[in-house]
Protein backbone atom coordinates (compact mmCIF):
# COMPACT_ATOMS: atom_id res chain seq x y z
CA UNK A 1 0.00 0.00 0.00
CA UNK A 2 0.85 3.48 -0.75
CA UNK A 3 -0.35 6.49 0.64
CA UNK A 4 0.26 10.54 -0.12
CA UNK A 5 -0.13 13.12 2.01
CA UNK A 6 2.04 16.26 1.98
CA UNK A 7 3.64 17.83 5.15
CA UNK A 8 2.86 21.59 5.76
CA UNK A 9 5.37 24.23 4.19
CA UNK A 10 8.70 24.53 5.78
CA UNK A 11 8.34 28.29 5.63
CA UNK A 12 6.56 27.97 9.08
CA UNK A 13 9.30 26.70 11.02
CA UNK A 14 9.77 27.93 14.25
CA UNK A 15 12.83 30.05 14.33
CA UNK A 16 13.98 29.13 18.04
CA UNK A 17 14.12 26.47 20.45
CA UNK A 18 13.21 28.89 23.22
CA UNK A 19 10.06 29.42 21.30
CA UNK A 20 9.56 25.91 20.91
CA UNK A 21 9.60 25.51 24.42
CA UNK A 22 7.33 28.52 25.17
CA UNK A 23 5.08 26.86 22.70
CA UNK A 24 5.20 23.69 24.00
CA UNK A 25 2.34 23.78 26.46
CA UNK A 26 -0.24 24.89 23.65
CA UNK A 27 0.29 21.53 21.79
CA UNK A 28 -3.62 20.08 21.24
CA UNK A 29 -2.95 16.72 23.51
CA UNK A 30 -5.24 14.33 20.97
CA UNK A 31 -6.14 10.93 22.67
CA UNK A 32 -2.89 9.04 23.79
CA UNK A 33 -3.32 5.67 21.18
CA UNK A 34 -3.76 2.62 22.93
CA UNK A 35 -2.63 -0.72 21.53
CA UNK A 36 -5.96 -2.18 20.56
CA UNK A 37 -6.64 1.24 18.12
CA UNK A 38 -3.13 1.18 16.59
CA UNK A 39 -3.11 -2.37 15.56
CA UNK A 40 -4.92 -3.78 12.27
CA UNK A 41 -6.11 -7.13 13.46
CA UNK A 42 -7.11 -5.59 16.82
CA UNK A 43 -9.07 -2.53 14.72
CA UNK A 44 -11.02 -4.50 13.08
CA UNK A 45 -12.25 -6.37 16.49
CA UNK A 46 -12.45 -2.56 18.42
CA UNK A 47 -14.87 -1.25 15.37
CA UNK A 48 -17.56 -3.41 16.29
CA UNK A 49 -17.56 -2.02 19.63
CA UNK A 50 -19.69 1.63 20.47
CA UNK A 51 -17.55 4.44 21.56
CA UNK A 52 -19.18 3.95 24.84
CA UNK A 53 -17.33 1.02 25.43
CA UNK A 54 -14.12 1.96 23.81
CA UNK A 55 -13.66 5.25 25.84
CA UNK A 56 -12.88 3.76 29.55
CA UNK A 57 -9.94 2.29 27.71
CA UNK A 58 -8.82 5.32 25.74
CA UNK A 59 -8.75 6.51 29.51
CA UNK A 60 -7.13 3.96 31.45
CA UNK A 61 -4.17 4.21 28.22
CA UNK A 62 -4.13 7.90 28.30
CA UNK A 63 -3.32 7.69 32.16
CA UNK A 64 -0.90 5.01 32.05
CA UNK A 65 0.92 6.96 29.51
CA UNK A 66 0.26 10.28 31.27
CA UNK A 67 2.05 8.47 34.38
CA UNK A 68 5.32 7.56 32.36
CA UNK A 69 5.64 10.81 30.63
CA UNK A 70 3.72 10.41 27.37
CA UNK A 71 0.96 12.41 26.23
CA UNK A 72 0.63 11.70 22.50
CA UNK A 73 -1.52 13.79 20.15
CA UNK A 74 -2.89 11.37 17.32
CA UNK A 75 -4.30 14.21 15.33
CA UNK A 76 -3.75 14.25 11.80
CA UNK A 77 -3.18 18.33 12.16
CA UNK A 78 0.19 17.37 14.72
CA UNK A 79 1.52 20.74 15.38
CA UNK A 80 4.84 19.27 14.67
CA UNK A 81 8.16 20.41 16.09
CA UNK A 82 10.13 22.49 13.90
CA UNK A 83 13.68 24.04 13.28
CA UNK A 84 14.69 26.54 10.24
CA UNK A 85 16.29 26.53 7.37
CA UNK A 86 19.60 25.51 7.54
CA UNK A 87 22.22 27.55 4.85
CA UNK A 88 24.69 24.79 5.25
CA UNK A 89 22.82 22.28 5.00
CA UNK A 90 21.11 23.75 1.64
CA UNK A 91 24.62 24.36 0.23
CA UNK A 92 25.03 20.70 0.01
CA UNK A 93 22.19 19.89 -2.03
CA UNK A 94 23.30 17.99 -5.28
CA UNK A 95 21.48 19.77 -8.43
CA UNK A 96 18.92 17.60 -9.00
CA UNK A 97 17.37 18.28 -5.72
CA UNK A 98 18.33 21.74 -5.43
CA UNK A 99 14.86 23.62 -7.48
CA UNK A 100 12.91 20.63 -5.92
CA UNK A 101 10.11 22.14 -3.40
CA UNK A 102 9.48 18.69 -2.12
CA UNK A 103 11.02 16.03 -0.06
CA UNK A 104 9.47 12.71 -0.71
CA UNK A 105 9.90 10.18 2.60
CA UNK A 106 8.80 6.64 3.06
CA UNK A 107 7.78 5.85 6.07
CA UNK A 108 5.89 2.68 7.68
CA UNK A 109 2.01 3.10 9.28
CA UNK A 110 1.32 0.62 11.88
CA UNK A 111 4.59 0.73 14.42
CA UNK A 112 4.00 3.42 17.27
CA UNK A 113 5.57 5.38 18.42
CA UNK A 114 7.57 5.59 14.98
CA UNK A 115 5.08 5.97 12.54
CA UNK A 116 1.30 5.18 12.39
CA UNK A 117 -1.62 6.45 11.52
CA UNK A 118 -3.43 9.47 12.74
CA UNK A 119 -7.20 9.43 13.91
CA UNK A 120 -8.07 10.11 10.22
CA UNK A 121 -6.80 6.69 9.25
CA UNK A 122 -4.64 8.31 6.06
CA UNK A 123 -1.99 10.99 7.93
CA UNK A 124 1.20 9.68 9.18
CA UNK A 125 2.32 10.61 12.59
CA UNK A 126 5.20 9.12 15.07
CA UNK A 127 9.11 9.93 15.67
CA UNK A 128 9.82 8.96 11.91
CA UNK A 129 7.86 11.51 10.03
CA UNK A 130 9.04 14.32 13.08
CA UNK A 131 12.41 13.47 12.07
CA UNK A 132 11.38 13.99 8.47
CA UNK A 133 9.36 17.26 9.54
CA UNK A 134 13.14 18.62 10.56
CA UNK A 135 15.01 17.59 7.57
CA UNK A 136 12.30 18.88 5.23
CA UNK A 137 13.02 22.52 7.23
CA UNK A 138 16.22 22.32 7.41
CA UNK A 139 16.58 21.91 3.57
CA UNK A 140 13.87 24.20 2.84
CA UNK A 141 11.63 21.58 1.54
CA UNK A 142 7.83 20.43 1.87
CA UNK A 143 7.86 16.88 2.73
CA UNK A 144 5.68 14.07 1.19
CA UNK A 145 4.86 10.82 3.19
CA UNK A 146 4.41 7.70 1.40
CA UNK A 147 3.56 5.06 3.55
CA UNK A 148 5.61 2.18 2.51
CA UNK A 149 6.15 -1.62 3.87
CA UNK A 150 9.42 -2.42 5.41
CA UNK A 151 10.04 -5.01 2.34
CA UNK A 152 9.01 -2.07 -0.42
CA UNK A 153 10.94 0.96 1.12
CA UNK A 154 14.42 -0.43 -0.91
CA UNK A 155 12.92 -0.88 -4.14
CA UNK A 156 11.38 2.23 -3.21
CA UNK A 157 14.52 4.70 -2.79
CA UNK A 158 16.24 2.75 -5.76
CA UNK A 159 12.87 3.58 -8.42
CA UNK A 160 13.06 7.07 -6.99
CA UNK A 161 9.54 6.47 -5.95
CA UNK A 162 10.45 8.37 -2.48
CA UNK A 163 14.09 10.46 -2.06
CA UNK A 164 14.73 9.26 1.31
CA UNK A 165 13.40 6.46 3.66
CA UNK A 166 13.16 6.93 7.34
CA UNK A 167 11.91 3.56 8.97
CA UNK A 168 13.89 2.36 11.75
CA UNK A 169 16.46 1.43 9.41
CA UNK A 170 19.87 -0.11 10.91
CA UNK A 171 22.93 0.69 8.84
CA UNK A 172 24.90 -2.68 7.31
CA UNK A 173 27.60 -2.47 5.25
CA UNK A 174 25.54 -4.93 2.89
CA UNK A 175 22.94 -1.91 2.39
CA UNK A 176 25.53 0.50 2.26
CA UNK A 177 26.49 -1.00 -1.39
CA UNK A 178 23.01 0.03 -2.54
CA UNK A 179 22.53 3.29 -0.12
CA UNK A 180 24.05 6.12 1.68
CA UNK A 181 22.97 7.21 5.27
CA UNK A 182 22.63 9.79 7.92
CA UNK A 183 22.36 8.11 11.51
CA UNK A 184 19.75 9.89 13.86
CA UNK A 185 19.52 7.06 16.42
CA UNK A 186 21.08 4.69 18.53
CA UNK A 187 19.57 0.89 17.51
CA UNK A 188 18.26 -0.54 20.49
CA UNK A 189 16.04 -3.87 20.53
CA UNK A 190 13.73 -4.84 23.04
CA UNK A 191 12.41 -8.34 24.67
CA UNK A 192 8.67 -7.91 25.03
CA UNK A 193 6.31 -10.10 26.82
CA UNK A 194 2.64 -10.47 29.01
CA UNK A 195 2.42 -8.43 32.00
CA UNK A 196 1.62 -11.55 33.96
CA UNK A 197 4.53 -13.89 32.22
CA UNK A 198 6.99 -15.51 34.39
CA UNK A 199 9.93 -14.80 31.87
CA UNK A 200 11.41 -11.87 33.85
CA UNK A 201 14.95 -11.33 32.38
CA UNK A 202 16.18 -12.00 29.18
CA UNK A 203 20.04 -10.53 28.48
CA UNK A 204 21.77 -13.54 26.95
CA UNK A 205 21.93 -16.43 24.90
CA UNK A 206 20.75 -19.17 27.46
CA UNK A 207 17.48 -17.07 28.45
CA UNK A 208 15.75 -17.94 25.23
CA UNK A 209 16.54 -21.16 25.06
CA UNK A 210 12.71 -23.59 24.73
CA UNK A 211 11.44 -20.36 24.14
CA UNK A 212 8.62 -19.68 21.23
CA UNK A 213 9.88 -15.94 20.02
CA UNK A 214 8.41 -13.95 17.45
CA UNK A 215 10.70 -11.78 15.26
CA UNK A 216 10.45 -9.90 11.91
CA UNK A 217 12.48 -11.54 8.99
CA UNK A 218 15.14 -10.27 7.20
CA UNK A 219 15.91 -7.78 10.41
CA UNK A 220 19.03 -7.89 12.55
CA UNK A 221 17.13 -8.46 15.41
CA UNK A 222 16.53 -12.22 12.96
CA UNK A 223 20.50 -12.42 13.10
CA UNK A 224 21.08 -12.31 17.01
CA UNK A 225 18.17 -14.66 17.53
CA UNK A 226 19.44 -17.31 14.86
CA UNK A 227 22.93 -17.13 16.20
CA UNK A 228 21.88 -17.43 20.14
CA UNK A 229 19.91 -19.97 19.15
CA UNK A 230 23.08 -21.79 16.86
CA UNK A 231 24.93 -20.84 20.46
CA UNK A 232 22.35 -22.53 22.75
CA UNK A 233 22.31 -26.26 20.59
CA UNK A 234 25.99 -25.77 20.52
CA UNK A 235 25.76 -25.91 23.81
CA UNK A 236 23.19 -28.76 24.43
CA UNK A 237 20.21 -26.32 25.63
CA UNK A 238 17.04 -26.73 23.70
CA UNK A 239 16.19 -24.55 20.47
CA UNK A 240 13.99 -21.65 20.54
CA UNK A 241 10.97 -22.10 18.09
CA UNK A 242 10.79 -19.00 16.08
CA UNK A 243 7.84 -17.47 14.86
CA UNK A 244 7.17 -14.92 11.77
CA UNK A 245 4.18 -12.67 11.17
CA UNK A 246 3.44 -10.12 8.89
CA UNK A 247 2.64 -7.23 11.07
CA UNK A 248 2.89 -5.95 14.39
CA UNK A 249 -0.83 -6.70 15.01
CA UNK A 250 -0.66 -10.49 14.48
CA UNK A 251 2.63 -10.57 16.55
CA UNK A 252 0.47 -8.62 19.60
CA UNK A 253 -2.58 -11.08 19.28
CA UNK A 254 -0.04 -14.43 19.41
CA UNK A 255 1.94 -12.73 22.19
CA UNK A 256 -1.56 -12.16 23.94
CA UNK A 257 -3.02 -15.58 23.03
CA UNK A 258 -0.03 -17.54 24.38
CA UNK A 259 1.23 -18.81 21.19
CA UNK A 260 4.21 -17.07 21.41
CA UNK A 261 6.66 -16.56 25.14
CA UNK A 262 8.28 -13.28 23.56
CA UNK A 263 8.71 -10.92 20.90
CA UNK A 264 11.76 -9.44 19.54
CA UNK A 265 12.13 -5.98 18.09
CA UNK A 266 12.93 -2.49 18.14
CA UNK A 267 12.81 -1.15 21.65
CA UNK A 268 11.06 2.04 21.08
CA UNK A 269 7.96 -0.27 20.49
CA UNK A 270 8.04 -2.53 22.59
CA UNK A 271 8.51 -0.03 25.64
CA UNK A 272 5.94 2.30 24.04
CA UNK A 273 3.43 -0.91 24.25
CA UNK A 274 4.63 -1.35 28.37
CA UNK A 275 4.37 2.12 28.78
CA UNK A 276 0.83 2.34 27.83
CA UNK A 277 -0.46 -0.32 28.47
CA UNK A 278 1.55 -2.15 31.28
CA UNK A 279 -0.94 -4.26 32.70
CA UNK A 280 -0.73 -6.31 29.51
CA UNK A 281 2.68 -5.76 28.46
CA UNK A 282 6.40 -5.63 30.13
CA UNK A 283 10.04 -5.17 28.35
CA UNK A 284 12.25 -7.84 30.19
CA UNK A 285 15.41 -7.11 28.44
CA UNK A 286 17.31 -4.98 25.81
CA UNK A 287 20.29 -5.09 23.74
CA UNK A 288 21.65 -3.18 21.12
CA UNK A 289 20.78 -3.70 17.62
CA UNK A 290 24.56 -4.40 16.11
CA UNK A 291 25.46 -7.47 18.91
CA UNK A 292 27.58 -7.45 19.91
CA UNK A 293 28.97 -4.64 17.93
CA UNK A 294 27.00 -1.53 18.34
CA UNK A 295 24.82 -0.35 15.46
CA UNK A 296 22.91 3.45 14.57
CA UNK A 297 19.23 3.80 12.87
CA UNK A 298 20.22 6.06 9.74
CA UNK A 299 17.75 7.85 6.72
CA UNK A 300 18.30 6.01 3.74
CA UNK A 301 18.96 7.41 0.53
CA UNK A 302 20.15 6.15 -2.66
CA UNK A 303 23.98 5.37 -3.00
CA UNK A 304 26.01 7.79 -5.24
CA UNK A 305 23.19 10.56 -5.63
CA UNK A 306 24.95 12.96 -3.28
CA UNK A 307 21.91 13.42 -0.79
CA UNK A 308 22.85 12.10 2.12
CA UNK A 309 25.63 15.21 3.16
CA UNK A 310 22.74 17.47 2.78
CA UNK A 311 20.79 15.48 5.25
CA UNK A 312 23.23 14.42 7.71
CA UNK A 313 24.10 18.77 8.06
CA UNK A 314 20.42 18.76 8.10
CA UNK A 315 20.36 16.58 11.20
CA UNK A 316 22.93 17.94 12.94
CA UNK A 317 21.78 21.68 12.16
CA UNK A 318 18.19 19.90 14.19
CA UNK A 319 20.65 18.81 16.93
CA UNK A 320 22.38 21.60 17.53
CA UNK A 321 19.14 23.73 18.21
CA UNK A 322 17.14 21.31 20.13
CA UNK A 323 14.14 20.36 18.22
CA UNK A 324 15.86 16.85 17.59
CA UNK A 325 15.96 16.52 21.11
CA UNK A 326 12.27 17.34 21.66
CA UNK A 327 11.64 15.21 19.14
CA UNK A 328 12.66 11.64 20.60
CA UNK A 329 11.45 13.27 24.32
CA UNK A 330 8.28 13.69 22.39
CA UNK A 331 7.97 9.72 21.78
CA UNK A 332 9.73 8.72 24.74
CA UNK A 333 12.89 8.09 22.52
CA UNK A 334 15.07 9.96 24.58
CA UNK A 335 17.69 7.21 25.42
CA UNK A 336 18.22 6.68 21.80
CA UNK A 337 20.20 10.13 20.90
CA UNK A 338 23.02 11.00 19.28
CA UNK A 339 24.84 13.52 19.60
CA UNK A 340 26.20 13.96 15.85
CA UNK A 341 24.66 12.57 13.37
CA UNK A 342 27.31 10.82 10.50
CA UNK A 343 27.04 10.32 6.93
CA UNK A 344 27.69 6.46 6.77
CA UNK A 345 28.55 5.58 9.45
CA UNK A 346 30.53 1.75 10.17
CA UNK A 347 27.59 -0.46 9.72
CA UNK A 348 26.85 -4.21 10.91
CA UNK A 349 28.96 -6.53 8.91
CA UNK A 350 28.09 -8.91 6.73
CA UNK A 351 26.77 -12.14 7.57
Amino acid sequence: MTLHTSGVAAGTARSTAASRAARRPSRRAGRVLGIAATLPILALLAACATNADADPVGDVNAENAAAAGLVVDTSPEQDRIRTTESAEAVALLPAAFADKDTIKVAVSAYVPPLAFLADDEKTPIGNETDIAQLIGDALGKKVEWEVKAWADWPLAVQSGDVDVVISNVTVTEERKELFDFSSYRNDQLGWLTKADSDLTSITEAKDVAGLTVAVGSGTNQEKILLAWDEENKAAGLEPATIEYFENDGDTILALQSGRIDVTFGPNATASYKAKVSPEDFKVIGTLNGGWPATAQIAVGTLKGNELAPAVTAALNHAIEDGSYAEVLERWGLEDEAIEISETNPAGLPKS
